[in-house]
């Protein structure tokens, strides 16, 4: 497919985790903007319920959410499971949830990394192995992880999500290798500093641990990005829209890096 048509999503049903706030939220209502039925996912109910009646929605374009506690793994493959099963099969999958707490990896727990683990690999792999079979069937599937830049470059201070990080991407390309001949692109988007309520937790933690002030923080963050300025969800979600799309059809188990050209690393 070629052309304007080939980045439509019409006929397509996407599923957004984490889809009611920041990153998630923008592509959730970018893929809508685009044709596809959207199945929110996340665990506030009365804000799936707003935001789900806030999606753009054409002639046979159906939304709906799923409340799913993305802490509890099974809950959610569970509750993806049962809506398959009523609705029918999925075509794209986005796996989306916060990050870990700021903080050094020498203090980091067991525990910390088991519950980084369960909220994005484990939710990650049993929503691949709901939705897979529907993707495989039809011969079309877009699985899509935002994931963060420090898969390339460690971020000082997020000792827990770095190496969760590192983990959910080697996972996705392994994946990659094996699931291409179906039709099916696993690929990871790595947003820089981007102004959502995540980072809006970070810079104050940032400031607390070095002792600067809140402004200083966001101004150091801000000089280490070429372009001048942080990042929007909305430029972040129009990756996600073009791996998403017929128009990525042979693009696989790659990061796509939205920084605006911070990284240092290709």
């Amino acid at each position: 497919m070629s052309g304007i048509d080939g980045y439509r999503l019409v006929g397509k049903r996407a599923i957004v985790c984490g889809s009611t706030q920041g990153i998630g939220l923008a592509c959730a209502r970018q893929f809508a903007a685009l044709g596809a039925a959207v199945v929110l996912a996340a665990r506030d109910e009365a804000a799936l319920r707003r935001v789900v009646a806030e999606l753009p929605a054409g002639e046979g374009q159906q939304h709906a959410y799923l409340c799913a506690d993305f802490n509890q793994p099974e809950h959610v493959a569970a509750r993806v499971t049962e809506f398959i099963a009523k609705c029918g099969p999925v075509q794209i999958l986005l796996n989306n949830s916060g990050g870990p707490p700021h903080g050094p990896i020498t203090d980091a727990t067991p525990q910390q990394f088991f519950d980084a683990i369960n909220r994005h690999l484990a939710c990650n792999q049993l929503l691949v192995q709901a939705t897979l079979p529907g993707m495989k069937a039809g011969q079309y599937g877009r699985i899509i992880n935002i994931i963060s830049t420090s898969v390339k470059e460690p971020i000082a201070g997020l000792g827990v999500s770095n190496t969760t990080r590192w983990a959910v991407a080697a996972w996705a390309k392994t994946l990659a290798g094996e699931v291409a001949k179906f039709g099916v692109t696993v690929n990871n988007l790595l947003p820089g500093y981007t102004a959502t309520a995540r980072l809006d937790e970070l810079i104050p933690a940032k400031a607390k641990a070095g002792n600067k002030s809140i402004d200083a923080v966001r101004d150091e963050m801000v000089a280490k990005i070429p372009m001048g300025r942080l990042g929007s969800p909305d430029e972040i979600a129009a990756g996600a829209a073009f791996l998403a799309s017929p128009a990525a059809s042979y693009v696989t188990g790659i990061n796509l890096t939205v920084d605006g050209g911070r990284t240092g690393s290709l």
